[in-house]
């Protein structure tokens, strides 16, 4: 296996998928048939710029200014949920209470969430190009026969400028679920569902969830499904293809061994660098899932 993929160790006997009984089931029955791909930070959008870019403009225009690490801290939420939540880190509650003599209201999450719409439209294009080797992971995947989906924190209205992008470059899941499209977002696991249930691939035990975030790891989780944390090229990193090429490799190491462990907090099954090793990791979940049905 990839030395730059971390798996986390589990016996297999208590896994999710091996409470179920498997004695049925066939060599075939027991692959991945499924996997769902987050967009900005996992397929599109190195470090996931476009979105802490906007959260960090809308809180300056507001006037209580946060930083980057705190923009991106609920990073995979849907995007009012996501202001919602920095509005609750105990430093920015303090300075807005400070600013406006009063703590944050619903009407101030709904005043900056539609500030946050037009001004996130705005930018999406110029950081909507697919990251390397994406659009080849999903290609050979889908030759396969594994079915691809997708979900987002971004709305739908968002996801139409996102979409047409990725599509330019040959990027086109055959499922877009977006923050609307569910009761609730991430870490809920109801987009994972939906997407089973458009796509007729069941159980969740036969999908993969691949995210650069903590709280879609833990929908993954949630869901029953295996999960994949990305690394290098997500939010957790936070930096461009050039400032990754930059950074030295002992800082480098060390800012992945956190995000590694950050996901293994919630669950992942796997940590790999990049979507382009995804393939890799179907095949060592298939080949244990094989190993598994012959004992």
């Amino acid at each position: 296996m990839n030395d730059s993929l971390l798996t986390f160790s589990k016996s297999l006997s208590n896994t999710r998928l091996f409470r179920r009984n498997v004695r049925s089931m066939t060599k075939k029955d027991l692959q991945i048939k499924g996997v769902m791909l987050d967009w900005a930070g996992t397929t599109i959008d190195f470090g996931s710029l476009a979105p802490a870019e906007v959260f960090i403009e809308v809180f300056h225009r507001a006037g209580v200014p946060v930083t980057t690490q705190e923009a991106r801290a609920p990073m995979g939420m849907a995007k009012r949920a996501h202001i919602a939540a920095v509005l609750e880190l105990p430093r920015v509650k303090q300075a807005w209470q400070s600013t406006f003599g009063k703590p944050h209201s619903e009407e101030d999450i709904d005043r900056l969430y539609a500030e946050f719409i037009p001004l996130q439209k705005s930018v999406l294009a110029k950081h909507s190009n697919m990251i390397p080797g994406a659009v080849d992971v999903v290609d050979r995947l889908a030759a396969r026969g594994i079915r691809i989906a997708s979900s987002t924190g971004y709305t739908r209205e968002l996801m139409e400028v996102v979409s047409a992008e990725a599509a330019k470059q040959g990027y086109r899941p055959e499922v877009v679920l977006c923050a609307e499209d569910a009761r609730a977002g991430r870490p809920a696991p109801w987009m994972i569902f939906r997407a089973a249930e458009m796509l007729d691939v069941y159980p969740l035990s036969q999908w993969v969830v691949v995210d650069d975030t903590a709280v879609g790891v833990q929908a993954g989780v949630n869901a029953g499904a295996w999960t994949v944390g990305i690394a290098e090229t997500g939010n957790s990193m936070g930096l461009t293809e050039e400032e990754l090429r930059q950074l030295p490799s002992s800082e480098k190491e060390k800012r992945k061994e956190m995000i590694r462990e950050q996901f293994k907090q919630v669950g992942a099954d796997y940590v790999i660098d990049s979507i382009a090793e995804l393939d890799s990791i179907i095949e060592d979940i298939n080949q244990r899932l094989s190993i598994k049905l012959e004992k």
